[in-house]
């Protein structure tokens, strides 16, 4: 049975094209769900297809396709190991192209990010990307986070958005690389700076200080800054803050007040109960920058 509905599947799949629309041509979300039922266990050449499909439904609206067929099932293949290059470097093509779709909705770019951070972990695991795609992957996620302004996080209906977290992930798997160099790295950590204090002064709610905090902790982690330059960068984000007569008497000073204390904390929470001595070393420049906060 199992095998005739895949026959009947890879049917209408083997048609789709790579920029279908979500659900694609042929197919609907029976099958899909049935895709997701399975496992994501197809045979090769519909995985192909689908491989060059499925970013379409990044940007659904639904969840159930978005985050549930789209996301888990790249993501399965991913990890894997059942992409080869063509197809990972085709995939992550596509996906650079998403992450500048500007649309109302705002649910493409962040799913992009993800599934991003997952092709970079697949270039952590096993180097396949030549050192300028590598550089270049800095950058565009460096920039991405950076850029984020659409801070909608969950909704009800909507489901997951995360643009910040989501960009804190891309960066974790790149600063986990030990192919990305001290440079690199500090390129990475501007743009969680930008976000742990936020020019916009939003307010997180939905857990993206403790997403910041990942690649900062895994950067240290990795032994590349020393006290010094961990105290520099972390001294450098109370500024950000705004002048200082706003201090309690704005409501934009008091947003980013409580979004860098909730940054701060995470790292200090996660460096304070650590086993890892670079790690645990960043805790005096954290201490620091917390008693710099009005």
């Amino acid at each position: 049975m199992r095998s005739r509905a895949w026959l009947a599947l890879a049917g209408v799949l083997l048609s789709w094209s790579a920029q279908a629309a979500c659900p694609p041509e042929g197919t609907d979300r029976g099958s899909l769900q049935l895709l997701r039922e399975q496992k994501f266990a197809v045979p090769d050449d519909v995985r192909a297809v689908l491989a060059a499909g499925l970013p379409a439904c990044l940007a659904d609206p639904d969840p159930a396709l978005r985050d549930g067929v789209a996301y888990e099932g790249l993501s399965t293949w991913l990890r894997a190991g059942q992409l080869d290059v063509e197809q990972r470097r085709a995939l992550r093509d596509r996906l650079y192209a998403m992450l500048g779709e500007d649309t109302a909705a705002g649910f493409g770019p962040p799913f992009a990010a993800l599934v991003l951070s997952e092709v970079a972990r697949t270039d952590r695991i096993a180097p396949w990307m030549s050192s300028d795609e590598r550089a270049d992957m800095v950058a565009r996620a460096a920039a991405y986070l950076a850029s984020v302004r659409d801070y909608r996080g969950f909704d009800a209906v909507d489901g997951w958005r995360h643009g910040v977290a989501h960009g804190a992930d891309w960066l974790l798997q790149l600063v986990l690389n030990e192919q990305v160099d001290r440079a690199h790295v500090d390129v990475l950590l501007q743009a969680v700076a930008e976000q742990a204090v936020p020019e916009s002064a939003h307010a997180y709610v939905f857990g993206e200080p403790g997403r910041l905090a990942r690649p900062v902790l895994y950067a240290a982690r990795r032994g590349l800054l020393d006290e010094q330059a961990w105290t520099r960068w972390f001294g450098a984000l109370p500024p950000r803050l705004g002048v200082p007569k706003q201090a309690y008497a704005d409501s934009v000073w008091l947003a980013r007040r409580h979004d860098l204390m909730a940054f701060l904390m995470s790292v200090h929470l996660e460096a304070d109960q650590s086993a890892d001595p670079n790690i645990r070393a960043l805790k005096p420049a954290v201490v620091q920058a917390l008693k710099a906060v009005p």
